[in-house]
């Protein structure tokens, strides 16, 4: 994106090219980041409150009507200690993640594993959680976002990210930027 600087020539009204030379949009950060926050919030609240109580999946897991036999593996007792350890601190550091903008884009495919996991879970084809939902339900919307949200990079929208990007550690190894990039 080109940026208008004081003194630039500006396109007549109608030329498509004239929305490329706005100013770096602030309502579009503000978006980035009330969605950021609003996602990072649902994930950290629901890890926050399973690790405060006690939480198990096999409720939710017993219950599933579409891949039943595949979602009963993780109920079933030899790993449902893991499966419970894996979705209260996934829940808790994808949020924790989200939030602070640190890691975006390593925490965001792992929000989109568990949304699309409880996706499936809630199916029954082609009804998602009751009949009031067909197809398209909340999980697929916030896996739009999340991939909104890596694509933006919004980690560097008031986010850690940016910050974690400049430190030496990053810069002397480039491999690492992706993660914070």
């Amino acid at each position: 994106m080109t940026i208008a600087r004081p003194g630039d020539e500006l396109p007549f009204r109608g030329d498509v090219k004239a929305m490329n030379l706005m100013p770096e949009m602030t309502l579009e950060r503000c978006v980035i980041l009330y969605l950021r926050l609003a996602i990072g919030w649902t994930f950290l609240y629901a890890g926050g409150s399973q690790l405060l109580r006690n939480f198990s999946a096999a409720g939710f897991l017993n219950a599933t009507k579409t891949f039943h036999s595949f979602f009963l593996m993780f109920a079933a007792p030899e790993m449902l200690p893991y499966t419970d350890f894996l979705v209260k601190w996934g829940h808790t550091l994808i949020g924790l993640s989200l939030i602070s903008g640190l890691l975006v884009r390593l925490s965001a495919p792992f929000g989109i594993l568990l949304l699309g996991t409880y996706y499936f879970a809630h199916m029954d084809f082609p009804y998602i959680e009751g009949p009031t939902n067909m197809i398209i339900d909340y999980h697929l919307i916030y896996i739009g976002v999340l991939v909104y949200l890596m694509t933006k990079s919004a980690g560097h929208v008031w986010g850690l990210d940016a910050v974690a990007d400049r430190l030496p550690i990053v810069v002397n190894h480039p491999r690492l930027r992706p993660l914070v990039g």
